[in-house]
């Protein structure tokens, strides 16, 4: 059965049942895209526990090392933006295997990689594959029933969580028993099978958005992310009243000004910025960036206070596999959580959903403030930021897909997982900052000094993620709750000549029904391209 549905400014939507739509065939594309979602988080946490052996093993700097991760980030967050819009224009199957084959690709050069330079080439492409999870949750909104919809961009959202829980224990295991290239070689073939399967699995979604690619305004967002995200990852080890902290930042600022200046001028933007300044838009992304600060912060400091020395008076004295044992709790959490968060949803609202989470998160830091001496203490503290995280996350998606055009929710999308990653990068620098100021030497049982944080150092840390998870549930209240369809910047006005409908999936039929002339249908949401009740406009 296919339904037709013309929208404004050359757009067609057509609902082909082709296997995808079935519910066995759903489960597969489901399946691939949250294997292609936690290999993604595996990838990018995988290389932590081989951190402070690079240096031996490749000669660098150890001041050097660092970039190891830097450069990932700086990588994805300009990928992210960009392979969504190219997805909106180009397809998502297309954008998505191009992020999985570089995932795929730059576990292939780290794998063969000797040296510094030659694993940074290799983590820059595994960088891309970040947009693997925004450009899935918008893929999951076109060939999936609403009422599986829910669940669906759930898990999809959870898989950051699972992954990252996953990829500290199962590094570590490979990094202490193996030589350190086979944790590059397991990421290869595991990023490599999931491309195989995405290839087999995935039928391009119909829906395109019409324009050129507009290469001046990623020009401008990727030099702007640069200088603010490296700004962000290097504050803690060059102060933040530094000069080239401050020239960075003023770069960042003058360079996304412009850009937001010409995105606004441009006819079909990278960015469509007056959608995004509505509040509808603007608030989930606020929300995205508190959000992401305050998840961050959970990962960040569990594992580091329970591999603290003994003589801290708090610490475990844990090694790093056991340190990423005690974060798998969490991460089973939000796989439990996902389906849960969905009907909460359904039932209540994506907002309804989003402000319980941030509350949850906000509470869990109160658990870690009062007591981070206990193993279960920590492990519990860790598992309700993880269920107030899961919340958040899958609300998020919900709340920018029902707010923006059908044609526009993969870059909309990915805008807002860069907002979480920006929350990440400001919430690595606060972090270390904290934790650098409250260091000081204990003696352990052999009477060797050891440099440790404090307790008080970690309870800061904690204060200053419920802060921010606060900060969110305040923005996830003032959040519209029904906001009203945007019109695409991409339809025509009343005087210009409208485009004869075209199907871009098929050959139009002579059973497609057309709508006479002078009907106004709308240019429609991401909530929009859902089959009718009726017969009507349906063809066998």
């Amino acid at each position: 059965m296919v339904n037709v549905i013309h929208l404004r400014g050359g757009l067609t939507v057509s609902t082909d049942a082709h296997p995808s739509a079935s519910p066995t065939a759903g489960r597969g594309v489901l399946a691939v895209l949250a294997a292609g979602g936690i290999v993604t988080t595996l990838v990018q946490t995988a290389v932590v526990p081989l951190l402070p052996q690079l240096p031996r093993l490749t000669g660098a700097a150890p001041v050097d090392v660092g970039w190891v991760v830097t450069l990932t980030l700086l990588t994805g967050a300009v990928a992210t933006p960009l392979l969504g819009r190219a997805g909106d224009m180009y397809g998502k199957r297309r954008m998505l295997l191009l992020a999985l084959g570089a995932l795929a690709a730059g576990s292939l050069v780290c794998a063969f990689a000797s040296t510094l330079p030659w694993l940074l080439a290799g983590r820059a492409l595994q960088g891309v594959g970040a947009a693997v999870v925004p450009l899935s949750i918008s893929f999951l909104r076109g060939v999936l029933p609403p009422q599986r919809t829910g669940s669906a961009v759930a898990l999809m959202s959870s898989t950051v969580g699972i992954g990252a829980a996953l990829g500290l224990p199962l590094a570590a295991l490979l990094v202490q028993y193996a030589d350190w290239h086979a944790m590059f070689w397991a990421m290869t073939v595991l990023s490599t099978g999931v491309l195989a399967l995405a290839w087999r699995v995935l039928r391009e979604e119909p829906v395109r958005s019409p324009g050129r690619f507009d290469l001046l305004g990623a020009c401008g967002l990727s030099a702007g992310l640069v200088f603010l995200l490296l700004a962000l990852s290097k504050a803690g080890e060059w102060g933040w009243g530094s000069r080239r902290m401050l020239g960075l930042s003023g770069a960042a600022l003058l360079i996304l000004t412009g850009w937001a200046v010409q995105q606004r001028r441009v006819s079909r933007p990278l960015v469509d910025v007056r959608l995004a300044m509505r509040p509808a838009v603007l608030l989930p992304h606020l929300a995205a960036l508190l959000a992401g600060f305050a998840f961050y912060a959970n990962s960040l400091v569990t594992a580091q206070l329970v591999q603290a020395p003994r003589a801290t008076g708090y610490g475990l004295g844990f090694s790093v596999v056991a340190a990423g044992v005690c974060l798998l709790p969490s991460g089973v959490i939000m796989v439990v959580c996902a389906p849960l968060s969905a009907r909460l949803s359904a039932a209540r609202g994506a907002k309804a959903t989003l402000t319980l989470g941030t509350v949850v998160i906000a509470a869990g830091y109160g658990l870690r403030f009062a007591d981070s001496r206990q193993l279960w203490a920590v492990i519990a503290g860790a598992a309700v930021v993880s269920v107030g995280t899961a919340l958040a996350y899958s609300a998020l998606p919900m709340l920018i897909m029902r707010a923006v055009p059908l044609e526009q929710t993969a870059a909309a999308n990915g805008l807002n997982v860069l907002m979480r990653t920006i929350g990440q990068a400001l919430c690595s620098a606060v972090v270390a900052t904290v934790l650098a100021q409250h260091t000081r030497l204990f003696a352990d049982t052999a009477g060797v000094a050891v440099a440790a944080p404090t307790l008080d150092g970690y309870r800061v840390a904690f204060a200053a993620a419920g802060a921010v998870a606060l900060l969110a549930c305040a923005a996830a209240c003032l959040i519209p709750r029904r906001p009203r369809p945007e019109p695409s910047p991409f339809q025509e006005t009343e005087q210009d000549a409208r485009p004869e409908p075209r199907l871009l999936a098929r050959r139009p039929s002579a059973n497609d029904v057309q709508e006479p002339a002078g009907t106004d249908t709308g240019t429609g949401t991401a909530a929009d391209a859902r089959p009718g009740p009726g017969p009507a406009g349906t063809t066998a």
